[in-house]
């Protein structure tokens, strides 16, 4: 305790709060605002005049410009002020989506003061996919429509020698490069979606509304049913079916609690990895077991393909991130689709987590809450 008073009595209150990354401000019993940082001043710009002339009322007034329904800022500062944890909400500023804290303060001799935290928005993630977006939708553009006048070409200068099947061929060429362009932009605009969800904040709400009992056995089931209507790779074999590569092994009566639409996304993106980085012919077993000890369920996607480098291990959950062997690099991608699948598994209350060697094969692992009658609150 010496060292940390030595430490405090040190130290240049101001400096620490200018020092910060987030904005700061601090209002007293009075709705003044009595304290404010480099930060606010440079996210709220001029109307941090406002606030400093006019106190809570012009603050509350501008944490109140939101676009969707929740308590208004004097009901979020009273729910701080009556407990001992933060209250975390948002706000727009300057059209730009700000997540924000609110704290209460004690002071020396009882006094309490509201300490609203204003977090600089970053979009960055957000932005480079936004960029790829573009980028794709361009070229799949580009390209259906020269493909679509080639079809037309093709049809309305054949001779009368080109026959029904070769004329065939030729349409269903350009028809499946098509397709995968389609493939690519709805894949990248799914990724868009779930990216967008985690950056404004939207995820942990998503899922306690969704958040429901799901019978994994059935589930998978339906789910393996339904990928051959809605393929897991862009140019699949139509000799192959998947169902004959993977392999279920879940008991019937394992229930997890999760919402439906994020576990579908999840199990899909972890069985386009195992089909796309390993030959065709391997197998790929989903394994489920009830972990009795941490009270969870445990859910492997193991295959047999190429595995994953050890000095690769750490790109593996980050985003825009992919690991550079020349297999995987092979292969089509845009190095999300794993970082968004554990920030939807951590949010429903699991983790993920993987074993690799290369050459051998790669074990994606995670874990989801069993569902019982109190998860339904």
């Amino acid at each position: 305790m010496a060292n940390a008073k030595s430490l405090s009595d040190s130290l240049d209150f101001r400096a620490v709060l200018d020092g910060l990354g987030q904005g700061v401000l601090i209002f007293d019993a009075e709705d003044r605002l009595v304290l404010d940082n480099v930060a606010a001043r440079a996210i709220l710009g001029a109307n941090l005049v406002l606030v400093r002339a006019e106190g809570w009322r012009a603050a509350a007034m501008l944490l109140d410009a939101v676009t969707d329904e929740r308590p208004p800022a004097d009901d979020i500062r009273a729910k701080a002020l009556r407990q001992t944890e933060a209250v975390r909400f948002h706000t727009f500023l300057s059209g730009a989506y700000t997540p924000c804290w609110a704290t209460a303060i004690y002071g020396s001799g009882g006094a309490i003061y509201t300490m609203i935290t204003l977090e600089r928005p970053d979009w960055s993630s957000l932005v480079e996919l936004m960029s790829t977006f573009r980028s794709e939708a361009r070229m799949s553009i580009t390209s259906t429509r020269g493909h679509a006048e080639l079809i037309k070409q093709v049809i309305t200068k054949r001779t009368p020698n080109t026959t029904a099947d070769v004329l065939a061929k030729q349409v269903l060429g350009f028809a499946d490069i098509m397709a995968v362009h389609m493939y690519r932009l709805e894949l990248l605009m799914n990724l868009l979606h779930r990216l967008e969800v985690i950056r404004i904040g939207q995820l942990g709400d998503m899922i306690r509304t969704n958040r429901k009992p799901i019978h994994l056995a059935e589930f998978l089931e339906d789910l393996l049913e339904d990928i051959t209507e809605t393929p897991l790779v862009e140019s699949p074999d139509p000799t192959v079916d998947y169902r004959d590569r993977i392999r279920l092994d879940v008991p019937d009566e394992l229930v997890v609690s999760a919402s439906k639409t994020h576990l579908t996304d999840i199990v899909r993106d972890l069985l386009r990895n195992s089909v796309m980085y390993s030959e065709p012919g391997t197998p790929i077993t989903i394994r489920a077991t009830p972990m009795a000890k941490t009270r969870s369920a445990q859910i492997d996607i193991i295959d047999q393909g190429y595995g994953i480098r050890a000095k690769e291990a750490g790109r593996v959950f980050a985003p825009f991130q992919r690991a550079r062997q020349p297999q995987i690099i092979a292969e089509f991608g845009y190095g999300v689709s794993l970082y968004l699948a554990k920030m939807e598994i951590e949010a429903m209350g699991g983790r993920i987590w993987f074993t690799s060697d290369e050459g051998v094969g790669t074990t994606m692992s995670f874990k989801l809450l069993p569902w019982r009658a109190s998860n339904e609150n």
